[in-house]
């Protein structure tokens, strides 16, 4: 598996991916309706990199990296991350952790925030601890998952400068 920066010509293969995800509406706090061009914006445009993961030619993964907030709060960085339903469980999203935390380093950010992370979804949070990832908040029932109902949302973060 190849983890390389993305380009205009991977959208329609990153597009299939985030439909998948989105329309499910289990982990992301997208309207599950959000049209192609509006992904687009949000997920290809809009971020500071977004990168894909690969293999034999056929995107599986992809994920952003972009500054979560503006002045002071500007060394701190989010991403989001999603996994074709194809390619789950074998280290993609690990991989892609890893390696954005590299690219946050890189561009001079001191800390990875994920800001509204579906308690429901014990794969990422558990997978964010092993990684190094503390729950630093809480918002109870801000997430209104499709056959849970209202769970938690949780921030997520990760001091990255002396790591």
């Amino acid at each position: 598996m190849n983890i390389r920066a993305a380009t205009k010509a991977d959208w329609p293969s990153i597009w299939l991916i985030f439909n998948e995800i989105v329309s499910a509406g289990e982990t992301y706090a997208y309207d599950p309706a959000t049209s192609k061009a509006e992904a687009e914006k949000i997920w290809l445009d809009n971020p500071r990199k977004v990168f894909v993961a690969e293999a034999n030619g056929e995107i599986f993964a992809t994920y952003y990296i972009k500054t979560n907030q503006a002045g002071p709060g500007n060394h701190v960085c989010n991403c989001g991350y999603m996994v074709s339903s194809t390619a789950r469980g074998k280290g993609l999203a690990t991989a892609m952790c890893e390696h954005s935390q590299q690219v946050a380093r890189q561009l001079g950010y001191k800390a990875m925030q994920f800001n509204f992370v579906a308690s429901s979804n014990k794969g990422a949070v558990s997978l964010w601890q092993k990684l190094g990832f503390d729950i630093v908040g809480r918002l109870p029932k801000a997430f209104n998952h499709p056959s849970q109902g209202y769970v938690d949302a949780l921030v997520m973060y990760k001091w990255l400068a002396d790591a």
